[in-house]
C-alpha cells in the first residue's frame, strides 16, 4: 500500500482523509483499504523518510498534509521497476497499470513486459495443476464436491489468460506508440507546481 500511496503523492500532496476518498472511488476496485491500513502506511512512510508532513489549521481544524521526498519517489521508482516476485498478482499489476504514467515513457514497456511475463508463468503453473487434477480418479462421493473446486480453477485459468493477453496488448500499444524523446521522470511536487488531484476510478 506505501507505492501506492507514494505514487498518489507524486501528483498532489495530500490529507489522510484526501487518500482515503481516493481509495473508496477508485482504488479500491484493485486495491482495498480502510482509513486505519492508510494511517498505518503513512506512519511507515514517515519513519522512512519517504514522505514529510505539514500540520495547519482549516477553519478551526487541525489539517497533516502529506508529500512525498526524494527518498520516497526513489522508492516508488524503485518499486515500479523491480520483477513481481511474490504477492498477489493482480492487485500489484493494476497497482502499477494505474500509476504507469508517472515513469518515462522509455520504462513502461519493460514494467509491462514483466507483467505479462509473471502472468504467463502463473498461467503455465495453473495449467499444470489442472491437467494433474484431471488425471486423478475422484471416488464417487467426493464427484460434487471436486467438481465445483475444479471450476474454481476453471475461474482461475481464465482470469490469468485474460491477464496475460490484457498486458500483451498493452505492452505492444506502448512500444509502438512510444516517443522518441521520453518525458522527464516524475518530481515531487512543491507548494509552486502543485497539480491537480488525479481523477478516481468510476
Amino acid at each position: 500500500m506505501g507505492n501506492v500511496i507514494l505514487g498518489l503523492l507524486i501528483i498532489s500532496r495530500s490529507t489522510l482523509y484526501a487518500l482515503n476518498k481516493l481509495f473508496e472511488q477508485g482504488i479500491s476496485l484493485f486495491y482495498s483499504a480502510s482509513l486505519g491500513s492508510i494511517r498505518s502506511a503513512l506512519t511507515v512512510l514517515l519513519d522512512r523518510g519517504h514522505v514529510t508532513v505539514t500540520e495547519s489549521v482549516d477553519n478551526g481544524r487541525s489539517k497533516k498534509t502529506y508529500a512525498i521526498t526524494d527518498a520516497g519517489l526513489a522508492a516508488f521508482t524503485e518499486w515500479m521497476l523491480a520483477p513481481i516476485t511474490s504477492g498477489n498478482l493482480e492487485t500489484i499489476a493494476l497497482s502499477k497499470l494505474y500509476l504507469i504514467g508517472l515513469l518515462p515513457a522509455d520504462a513502461r514497456a519493460g514494467i509491462l513486459e514483466d507483467i505479462t511475463a509473471r502472468a504467463a508463468r502463473d498461467l503455465a503453473q495453473l495449467e499444470q495443476l489442472a491437467g494433474m487434477l484431471d488425471s486423478l480418479e475422484i471416488p464417487a462421493q467426493y464427484r460434487e464436491i471436486f467438481r465445483y473446486q475444479r471450476l474454481t480453477l476453471d475461474y482461475g485459468l481464465m482470469s490469468h489468460r485474460a491477464a496475460r493477453e490484457f498486458f500483451a496488448q498493452v505492452s505492444a500499444g506502448e512500444v509502438s506508440a512510444a516517443p522518441s524523446t521520453p518525458p522527464a521522470p516524475p518530481t515531487p511536487p512543491t507548494p509552486s507546481t502543485q497539480t491537480a488531484p488525479s481523477t478516481p476510478l468510476r
